[in-house]
């Protein structure tokens, strides 16, 4: 029996290192384990408050408010020139940026073809007025043997019949005379057609103005039998011109008749031009579904430096105001996240219904050009909000018109480090895409 119990013991001796090793195994885990939570707390604590503010100065200044658009230049008046016959062009007595005044003859058609309808047609009204005058002289022979036959009648020395004869033939004799007036009423019409299409070979400028564009050469041949073919273009007067803006929908009830306009063209580059709107057209322009419209700036250019067709970036000044506060739009579009909010002393909870509020509240104000916002002031390394109240903005800057602010106040317009982004709306607490 004594054997057995010898073995017992020999196992007992090997387990016992093994159960000690575990155990050291276990406490080694624990151990670790610990320190990496005390490392990742102590990190989490650093976390919330490293944070780096960029601010803006809240300063005094002017702020406009504009509206841009493009558009084209042309002259006020333009006057397309054409022939109203078809012809070969005989002579041009214009070229481009030639000055005309009205009535003064630019071009001129081959005028033979005409010429010669017209002598033509002076000698149908010659043959009219011959046959007017035979018709004339018959029917007054007609109207001697009606009286001589009616004479002789009373007396009984010829039949009816031929009573009747002769007054049916002076009937027809003054008749004739009538159908021959009228071939000369033809004939004169005639006449005066071709007399007018012989004046049209010469094509005379309808206006004072400089010719700005020539589309024909000499020896062609133009046809107006469908339409009348442009040969020049004139403009009435180049020392005023007008600019046709695209405004877009959204803009256009910001502007006024007779409200200041500047544009500047790439020809002259750091030149502004000044003019005035002199109207708002009714008719929308659509193209490729974006609608937009015709705003007209009135402009001098008594240099003649601007010409018809250069591209104008023009800018309207709807609002403005002078030596008010201003804040940068960065410090309106700033929100901050949950780790600044903290730091603030403030809740995502209270902040976004903070945010609701100020939007209902700028919601209910009866001019639309005043909202209501919060902004964070960087006092003594920590964010305060401010309520604030804005109003005419230039994209950049906007009027503080309402606030407890100063200029010289810092604003925040941006943060960084660990913490410190914004919750992005509609993404899941993580910050990471929500996937579905």
């Amino acid at each position: 029996m004594a054997e057995p119990i010898v073995q017992d013991a020999a196992v007992a001796g090997v387990a016992e290192p093994r159960r000690r090793g575990a155990l050291l195994w276990i406490a080694a885990g624990l151990v670790v384990l610990t320190a990496s939570a005390v490392a990742y707390g102590y990190r989490s604590a650093s976390a919330k408050h490293n944070v780096t503010f960029e601010t803006a100065a809240i300063d005094r200044g002017r702020v406009v408010a504009k509206v841009t658009a493009t558009g084209t230049l042309s002259a006020i008046v333009t006057v397309q020139v054409g022939s109203q016959v078809s012809g070969r062009l005989q002579k041009i007595m214009v070229d481009y940026n030639s000055p005309v005044h009205k009535n003064q003859l630019i071009a001129k058609i081959d005028p033979e073809l005409f010429q010669a309808a017209f002598e033509q047609a002076k000698a149908n009204l010659a043959a009219a007025k011959g046959n007017l005058a035979k018709a004339e002289a018959q029917a007054l022979d007609s109207d001697r043997q009606f009286k001589r036959s009616q004479s002789l009648a009373e007396r009984k020395l010829i039949a009816q019949a031929d009573l009747d004869t002769a007054q049916a033939t002076a009937d027809a004799a003054h008749a004739a005379v009538d159908a021959a007036k009228g071939a000369v009423e033809q004939a004169q019409a005639s006449l005066n057609e071709a007399q007018i299409n012989l004046a049209y070979t010469n094509i005379y400028s309808p206006t004072d103005g400089v010719v700005i564009s020539r589309n024909v050469d000499v020896g062609q041949t133009v046809a107006a039998s469908l339409q009348a073919p442009t040969l020049f273009v004139i403009a009435e007067d180049l020392r005023k011109m007008q600019v046709d803006t695209s405004v877009a929908e959204a803009d256009i009830g910001r502007l006024r008749d007779g409200m200041p306009a500047t544009f500047t063209v790439d020809a002259y580059p750091g030149e502004t031009f000044r003019g005035t709107v002199r109207q708002i057209r009714n008719a929308p322009q659509t193209v490729q579904n974006v609608v937009t419209y015709d705003a007209v700036i009135d402009i001098d250019n008594v240099d003649l430096k601007l010409k018809p067709g250069m591209t104008a970036n023009a800018t309207f000044v709807v609002a403005e105001r002078s030596d008010v506060l201003r804040v940068s739009n960065a410090a309106l579009r700033y929100r901050p996240s949950a780790e600044v909010l903290a730091l603030a002393g403030l809740g995502a909870a209270k902040d976004a219904s903070g945010s609701r509020s100020g939007q209902r509240a700028g919601q209910a104000k009866a001019d639309p050009a005043v909202a209501a916002r919060r902004i964070f002031v960087l006092s003594d390394g920590k964010p305060r909000p401010v309520s604030i109240k804005t109003g005419v903005t230039d994209g950049t800057l906007s009027e503080i018109v309402e606030g407890d602010l100063k200029a010289g106040d810092q604003v925040i317009v941006d943060a960084s480090g660990t913490g410190a982004a914004a919750q992005p709306q509609g993404l899941p607490p993580g910050g990471g895409r929500r996937v579905f």
